[in-house]
C-alpha cells in the first residue's frame, strides 16, 4: 500500500506549565491503514500512546478511535482520548462543546473543560482489593516493603492498573522501582500536605506496554477517582500533580458531578502538519 498525506497533530495533554504535559500523537484521517501500518507508526513516534481516527460505528459516536503504545493496542487509555477530541474538534472546525468517542471500551463522552477537555470515567473492568500476595508483589516491584502499602486496590479500565496508597507525596517521589520485577501496570497515589502543588501525587509505571513511566495518566487517575469517591476517601473533587520525576509537570483535575466521574486537564496542539502513511 503506497503512503499517502493523512492530517496529522501532536498535543500536549494535561500541562500544568509551558510543555509540561504528556504528548500524544494522532493521525486524523486512518481510513485504509492496516494494524501492522498502525503498530509500526506507534513505535516510530516512541511517545506512551498514538491514536487513530477512524469513522465511528455506533450511532451515537462522533469518530472511533484506536490507541497504541510503542508495543501495545489498548481499549481504553485518558490521555489520547483528551489529546485526540482536541484534535479532532481543532480539525473539523467544530465549536461543539461535547463529544463521543468511540473505543475498545465502548462510547466514552467528552466535554469541553477549562483550558482543554474532559472525559467521563468508563466503568472498571476489574475493581476491589489486591490480596496479601498481590500487595506483596507491588511493592517488590516499587521496589518499597509491603508495609509502606497502606491500600492496594485494583482500578482496571482498560489497562489492567493495579494502586497502592502511599503515606505522603513525598514517599510517591522516593519510589525508585524495580522494573524487571513489575508484574502489573501499577500505580501509585499519595496526598500532599495543605498547600502543595496539588491535593495528590501519582506515578504510573507500565513496562510491560514499553513505557517505564508514564508522565501523565489518564486511565490510572480515573480508576483511582472511581474507587476513591466511592469508598469516601475523596469527596467532590481534587487535582493530582503526575510526572515530576520523568521531567513533566503534570496537572489533573478530577470531580465527582451527578452524571459520573469527570477527568479534565489543558490541551494544546504543538505540531499540525500530515503523517505520510
Amino acid at each position: 500500500m503506497s503512503a499517502r498525506e493523512r492530517p496529522f497533530r501532536q498535543v500536549d495533554v494535561f500541562p500544568g506549565s509551558e510543555l509540561g504535559g504528556n504528548p500524544v500523537a494522532v493521525v486524523l484521517d486512518a481510513d485504509g491503514l492496516d494494524d501492522a501500518a498502525m503498530r509500526a507508526f506507534a513505535r516510530w513516534t516512541n511517545l506512551s500512546e498514538t491514536t487513530f481516527v477512524l469513522p465511528p460505528s455506533l450511532p451515537e459516536a462522533d469518530y472511533r478511535l484506536r490507541i497504541f503504545t510503542p508495543t501495545e493496542e489498548l481499549p481504553f487509555a485518558g490521555h489520547p482520548t483528551l489529546g485526540s477530541a482536541h484534535a479532532v474538534a481543532e480539525h473539523r472546525g467544530s465549536s461543539a462543546d461535547r463529544l463521543v468517542q468511540e473505543c475498545g471500551v465502548g462510547a466514552v463522552p467528552l466535554r469541553r473543560a477549562e483550558d482543554g477537555w474532559a472525559f467521563a470515567a468508563p466503568d472498571l473492568r476489574r475493581s476491589g482489593p489486591a490480596t496479601d500476595d498481590e500487595v506483596a508483589r507491588i511493592a517488590e516491584g516499587l521496589g518499597i516493603g509491603a508495609w509502606d502499602v497502606l491500600a492496594a486496590e485494583w482500578v482496571d479500565n482498560g489497562p489492567g492498573w493495579v494502586v497502592a496508597v502511599l503515606g505522603d507525596a513525598a514517599s510517591v517521589l522516593e519510589i525508585q522501582p524495580d522494573l524487571q520485577r513489575m508484574r502489573f501496570p501499577t500505580g501509585v497515589i499519595g496526598p500532599h500536605p495543605a498547600g502543595g502543588p496539588a491535593d495528590f501525587e501519582v506515578r504510573a509505571f507500565v513496562p510491560g506496554l514499553g513505557v517505564d513511566e508514564d508522565p501523565v495518566t489518564g486511565s490510572l487517575n480515573a480508576g483511582i477517582a472511581t474507587w476513591f469517591f466511592a469508598s469516601g476517601r475523596a469527596s467532590g473533587g481534587y487535582t493530582v500533580r503526575q510526572g515530576a520525576r520523568v521531567g513533566a509537570d503534570g496537572l489533573v483535575r478530577v470531580t465527582q458531578e451527578t452524571d459520573g466521574v469527570w477527568i479534565a486537564g489543558a490541551t494544546r496542539t504543538i505540531l499540525a502538519g500530515t503523517a505520510a502513511l
